[in-house]
């Protein structure tokens, strides 16, 4: 079964760090911290709240200088960008709302027009399937995946997005890291290796993370 934690009741939690104005995401640490992106404000992008980001990078976030991340059903492309800030080595980011797209591409060059940032235009599903399917064109680091679809995709489409989730863990290198977000019509038990997922609660979100094959700290210390 998967690690259950209750996360940080964020309906008392304030941040510490200022808020971003409207129509603004703010990106919350790493070398960007403070700066701010840009959104549509369309409601299919479904950012992730300021703070639900803060917290969920909070469990993750050292976990990511030096890894490939990839944000999956990217949305404002907050996750990806977050990343990049905290010292992932590239970002692959799939989204298949073109406007948001295009907004995606002018945050990122906002905050540096030579960051490794890769923003692909098209539906996440056979974006996945295409990738797998050309292992030479992985990236050889351990990887960061970020899974954040829409909520009713758990419900209507759980088997496609199964299918997905499971051959991204089965590719990815060692020390690679997994973060998938739903709400509480999901279950983690059904996510692959699922005595690996630690779950914790950031109403509405559910968020499950996996570190895939990190060594035991007796392998460190030998």
């Amino acid at each position: 079964m998967p690690k259950f934690r209750r996360g940080k009741n964020l309906k008392d939690w304030k941040s510490q760090r200022p808020s971003a104005d409207e129509g603004k995401l703010r990106i919350v640490g790493g070398r960007f911290r403070g700066r701010q992106i840009s959104y549509s404000g369309d409601l299919i992008t479904r950012p992730m709240k300021d703070n639900i980001r803060e917290a969920v990078f909070n469990l993750v976030g050292g976990y990511i200088k030096g890894k490939a991340a990839f944000d999956l059903f990217a949305g404002t492309g907050a996750m990806g960008l977050e990343a990049i800030s905290r010292g992932a080595s590239r970002a692959i980011l799939v989204e298949r709302h073109f406007p948001t797209v295009k907004i995606i591409q002018e945050n990122a060059r906002s905050l540096d027009e030579n960051l490794a940032v890769e923003v692909s235009a098209g539906d996440s599903f056979f974006w996945c399937r295409q990738f797998l399917k050309q292992p030479d064109t992985w990236p050889t680091e351990p990887w960061v995946v970020m899974c954040c679809p829409p909520y009713d995709f758990y419900v209507d489409r759980w088997e496609e997005l199964s299918v997905m989730i499971s051959g991204l863990v089965d590719a990815a290198p060692a020390e690679s890291v997994f973060l998938v977000e739903s709400d509480n019509r999901f279950d983690p038990v059904l996510l692959p290796n699922n005595q690996q997922w630690e779950v914790r609660h950031y109403t509405p979100a559910r968020v499950a993370v996996l570190k895939k094959d990190f060594p035991k700290l007796s392998e460190l210390e030998s």
